[in-house]
């Protein structure tokens, strides 16, 4: 006969997380963070600043702060249009939750998706000429977002009074990782059947395959609807 579990004893569970659901008293719920820390946490993600045990007089809590000041939360809808061609890219996004995309979109109506953007990622206009009237990128949700908008001039200036090249070691490493990804993509399009990126785009990107349209997926992928309903329907 087995012997009695003992609730009390020394290897007792503190509390079940089974049971955090049902609200009792007894049982500790970690404080949820507020908006505010929220973004500052996502600041010092895209900045490579660790805020653990950093005062809050120390250069990188006070600059990470000012620039927290700059943006303002923003709740939108799916296929809401956030920039478009032939209008300077006004804008620094910092996506609390959802996916955005980034594409172009022809005279004929055809459209070519360059890039997902989703938590954690910091968009803004990489290019030069994304900044003028010139602008041909378009940027549009693709799920319903949590949002943080900041003017990107403000942004801009803001990180630049940092000193010592702050700007140009921000700026760099977005630009090196878009145009690393956007080569390697145009050299698969180039060298792979259609069925090896579709094998790639599930192995490399299971979150967005389960958040992004099958039409947006296609012409990221450089493939018709249909071409991209066979391939998923052959695997399954």
């Amino acid at each position: 006969m087995s012997e009695a579990y003992d609730e009390t004893g020394p290897n007792s569970p503190a509390s079940s997380p089974c049971l955090l659901d049902a609200h009792q008293p007894d049982i500790m719920q970690p404080p949820r963070p507020t908006p505010a820390l929220a973004l500052l946490n996502g600041l010092s993600r895209v900045f490579g600043m660790r805020l653990d045990g950093t005062p809050e007089e120390s250069p990188d809590y006070r600059f990470l702060s000012d620039l927290a000041q700059l943006f303002q939360l923003r709740r939108v809808e799916p296929e809401t249009t956030l920039e478009v061609q032939d209008r300077p890219w006004g804008h620094v996004y910092l996506i609390q939750y959802g996916v955005t995309r980034l594409y172009r979109e022809a005279p004929s109506g055809r459209t070519a998706v360059h890039h997902f953007f989703s938590e954690g990622d910091l968009v803004w206009p990489v290019f030069g000429r994304t900044r003028t009237k010139r602008n041909t990128l378009c940027l549009t949700t693709v799920t319903g977002c949590t949002l943080w908008m900041a003017n990107f001039s403000a942004f801009r200036s803001a990180v630049t009074r940092r000193g010592d090249g702050a700007w140009a070691r921000f700026a760099l490493s977005l630009t090196e990782e878009l145009a690393e990804l956007t080569s390697m993509r145009e050299f698969r399009k180039q060298t792979m059947p259609a069925k090896e990126r579709y094998e790639l785009l599930l192995e490399e990107y299971p979150e967005l395959v389960r958040r992004v349209p099958d039409n947006q997926l296609a012409a990221w992928l450089g493939v018709v609807p249909a071409t991209f309903s066979r391939l998923k329907n052959a695997r399954g």
